[in-house]
């Protein structure tokens, strides 16, 4: 027999005398605004500190936050970042809400310098650290950093920090005193063209998460945890937390009644038209294809991939959310896939060019209004682990502010119930969570309430 236990609020005489009425719970603003005052309070305090973000959570406004606060002490401050192009949005929002803030951009040969970096007057840009001047913020990729090894700074921010090799933070950590490390927990893992089981189970494997290691070594620093997403909206935020993050969890910065997704152009009744509706209405949409054992490049998957691409296009749609209203554009519209040769077959299939397609390793860290994605499972005979990984599922499904359409073929919670994890157990290290089995299973359980079969 199942019971049920119901808790009835203590009634006004028993919160005591002279107590008022409770107080309302926080807001996801002030929630906000709380983590990021005790991240910087905590930055003098220890040599290190750690603050994880869910997809869309403020890195970049955490990271460009603790910027000015350090500045204002006076000491210099480098800026990690894992990409060129990581540093070159961190270059150009630091400029433009820091404009009295003297900022290097330190560059490899032959970098190209974009428009939006000319744009601002208090950025130089250079190969060598003295032809930068003395700027008060140095910003480059961590392979740059590598090759800086004459001077030391007290502060560093480490962005994006757990696409980081632990390796890559060993040949530039001689260079700060102090660092602040930001980064997504469950994106995608440090990549590595190296097979790094030699090194399995060590305290300083090279291929794990700069974080990951970084903790192990020093358990004693303090980690905080951005407790909300900006970005994602209020019908994906709890099924993305629930599937990937789910110790610790967070809220969307959004309501259900804060944004929508308007199809201006009325459709024609086909199932492409019913997937792009089920998406406009309830922010998710399972496109789903006959159970079928295919080749990687699924030219069924790739042409319905396509085809929705177009149809969404040219059912008009407006995007309303709390920045106003806007047409949703080509450029803000992403296809995601596993592989870089079903991104190649998709593009092949006539996208239009300002949609971007790529791989989930390529569109981390990006945002859109609406995404369409090829499920890394779909057509497969097997679940491996590198299709099993939750990550890159993570990555594919939390790149969306109003919609995520999801194409895969039928069967896939059948495969997953047949191929239970047979990876080889590593003695010594740690488990991650979640597991890729139950994150798979998690989406898939809910993108089945918004299934709209192609046939």
């Amino acid at each position: 027999m199942r019971l049920r236990i119901v808790r009835t609020p203590p009634s006004e005489p028993d919160q005591g005398p002279g107590a008022g009425p409770s107080a309302p719970p926080p807001t996801p603003q002030q929630e906000a605004a709380q983590v990021v005052s005790d991240v910087l309070a905590d930055l003098p305090r220890h040599r290190g500190v750690v603050v994880d973000s869910p997809p869309g959570a403020g890195k970049s406004t955490l990271v460009v936050r603790a910027t000015g606060h350090i500045a204002e002490t006076g000491e210099p401050l480098m800026i990690v970042a894992q990409t060129n192009e990581q540093v070159d949005d961190l270059v150009d929002r630091l400029a433009a809400e820091h404009p009295d803030l003297r900022i290097g951009r330190l560059s490899a040969s032959g970098y190209v310098t974009p428009q939006r970096i000319l744009a601002h007057g208090n950025v130089a840009v250079a190969g060598k650290l003295p032809d930068l001047g003395d700027p008060a913020v140095v910003v480059a990729t961590a392979d740059k950093w590598a090759w800086v090894g004459d001077r030391t700074w007290p502060w560093a921010i480490v962005d994006e920090a757990y696409q980081m090799r632990s390796d890559k933070l060993l040949r530039i950590a001689s260079l700060f005193e102090r660092a602040l490390f930001v980064g997504d927990p469950g994106q995608l893992d440090p990549f590595s063209i190296v097979d790094g089981d030699r090194w399995a189970g060590l305290s300083w494997d090279p291929v794990q998460s700069a974080v990951s290691v970084l903790l192990r070594h020093n358990p004693d620093l303090p980690v905080h945890r951005l407790p909300v997403s900006w970005r994602l909206p209020a019908s994906a935020a709890p099924v993305v937390s629930e599937a990937f993050y789910p110790f610790t969890g967070f809220r969307a910065g959004t309501g259900h009644a804060d944004r929508s997704l308007e199809l201006t152009v009325d459709g024609m009744r086909t199932v492409y038209d019913r997937a792009v509706e089920e998406a406009a209405a309830s922010g998710w949409a399972l496109f789903e294809l006959p159970s079928r054992h295919t080749v990687r490049t699924d030219a069924e998957a790739v042409q319905a991939v396509a085809v929705l691409a177009l149809r969404l296009l040219q059912r008009a749609p407006v995007a309303h959310s709390e920045r106003g209203s806007h047409p949703v554009t080509a450029d803000r519209i992403a296809i995601g896939a596993a592989h870089r040769d079903q991104v190649a077959a998709i593009r092949a299939a006539g996208v239009p060019e300002e949609i971007t397609v790529d791989t989930a390793n390529r569109l981390q860290g990006r945002e859109y209004d609406v995404t369409i994605v090829l499920h890394p499972l779909s057509g497969r005979r097997d679940a491996t682990a590198f299709h099993l990984e939750s990550g890159r599922l993570c990555v594919l499904t939390s790149r969306h502010r109003h919609a995520c359409i999801v194409v895969a073929r039928a069967g896939i919670p059948e495969l997953l119930d047949a191929h239970p994890s047979a990876e080889p157990v590593q003695l010594g290290v740690p488990v991650k969570f979640p597991d890729g089995w139950e994150a798979n299973q998690a989406v898939l359980a809910h993108l089945d309430k918004h299934r709209v079969p192609a046939h």
